[in-house]
């Protein structure tokens, strides 16, 4: 049985960009797209930080903590779980 793959756009998940949303119960803004998957990356909205390693992995600065999370499933045929609970703030 052929199943048609789900057809979402960058521009659709581009307009995201700046949105807040609560994932697992924390506060965060869709900071970007990949367009790999696609996926969008998260970043806390809260001040918890976390320490980012330079290409040598020594600790350089603090940064906010981000996320990537899939639109589409593996298959591509239906919407991820993680992208459908997501919840707008």
């Amino acid at each position: 049985m052929f199943m048609d793959e789900i057809v979402i756009t960058l521009e659709q998940l581009r307009g995201m960009i700046g949105l807040r949303v609560r994932h697992h119960g924390l506060s965060c803004q869709v900071i970007e797209v990949l367009e790999d998957g696609p996926s969008l990356v998260l970043q806390n909205c809260k001040t918890v930080s976390t320490i980012q390693a330079n290409q040598f992995g020594d600790a350089n600065r603090r940064v906010p903590q981000t996320q990537t999370i899939p639109v589409l499933s593996p298959d591509k045929t239906e919407l991820h779980a993680l992208f459908l609970s997501l919840d707008l703030e």
